[in-house]
């Protein structure tokens, strides 16, 4: 009886108390939880230094390439320090390698750079984009772009986590071909969201153009959601069970995102083409991948 009385009041394992067992929406394991609850408690410093300062106020008109990229380095680098010297529970009696939010980071950094230095290409050849703000660039990329991008994909991923997990929650007494069905369902219109969120968002920075914004809005924020519909589930899988991830697989299941994000965005510059009519300096001169377009023109 004493043995089953100190098994019934057993601690839940999981590597930071039960906390989640009385709330669907966090994580089991105790790092998980606390990242995830960080990166969403940071997201309004960033965003309101974005969007409630510098756009409204138009600060980017005195900004030159220097101003743009501080922005970005003060919007982003938080996310990497802060969690340095304010470390949680369950984390401080991790090594730093094993702590969720700096798998998280490893994850997002991957599959945002893979996003910015490459599929940013089609936005320009399929979608009719151009960034006409001063910045300095990497593949024509500025790369303001590459660190804001990481923050945006925090924001996104751990809300996708979260709510991804409260429909498992919810739908867990259904059939399995049932449950796969919520689960995309979700998904897909979660990804529309933020797509279509991001693009209005910026509506008010002039120096992100596009050829034509209400295609954008409508068809580009699907084409724009194609990164997300592959990118939620698989991050969401990170030390979401029992068995913890190391470095090497988060890297590996991050790059392994980005390819099939790659083929899918080929297929439909292939196959669907551009939204809008890109004038001929913008169109690939010959079949290939969308960021050969320069090498293309030359020979």
């Amino acid at each position: 009886m004493t043995a089953v009385r100190r098994h019934a009041g057993a601690k839940p394992r999981g590597g930071g108390g039960g906390a989640a067992g009385k709330n669907p929406w966090l994580a089991a394991d105790g790092s998980k939880r606390w990242g995830e609850t960080f990166f969403l408690l940071y997201t309004p410093f960033w965003l309101t230094l974005c969007l409630g300062v510098v756009v409204p106020f138009k600060l980017y008109e005195r900004f030159t390439e220097l101003e743009y990229l501080v922005l970005g380095l003060v919007s982003t680098m938080p996310a990497f320090l802060v969690p340095l010297f304010l470390v949680g529970k369950a984390d401080s009696i991790r090594s730093l390698k094993d702590r969720y939010w700096v798998k998280a980071n490893v994850w997002i950094m991957i599959f945002s750079y893979v996003g910015n230095y490459f599929w940013t290409h089609y936005f320009f050849t399929v979608l009719g984009a151009s960034y006409t703000f001063p910045s300095w660039r990497m593949n024509n990329v500025p790369h303001t772009t590459f660190l804001l991008a990481h923050s945006c994909f925090l924001l996104y991923h751990m809300a996708s986590n979260m709510t991804l997990r409260r429909l498992r929650h919810t739908t867990a007494h259904l059939p399995q071909s049932i449950r796969w069905l919520f689960d995309a369902a979700w998904i897909l219109a979660f990804s529309y969201f933020f797509a279509y969120l991001e693009t209005l968002a910026i509506a008010n920075f002039p120096y992100y153009e596009f050829v034509d914004r209400d295609a954008m809005y409508k068809v580009g924020s699907m084409f724009y959601a194609i990164y997300f519909l592959v990118s939620f589930p698989m991050f969401a899988r990170i030390d979401e069970k029992a068995e913890k991830w190391d470095l090497g697989r988060v890297a590996v299941d991050a790059l392994g995102a980005a390819m099939l994000v790659t083929i899918i965005l080929d297929l439909w510059r292939i196959f669907l083409g551009p939204i809008v009519p890109i004038p001929e300096s913008g169109r690939c001169s010959q079949p290939g991948l969308a960021w050969f377009q320069e090498q293309n023109q030359s020979v």
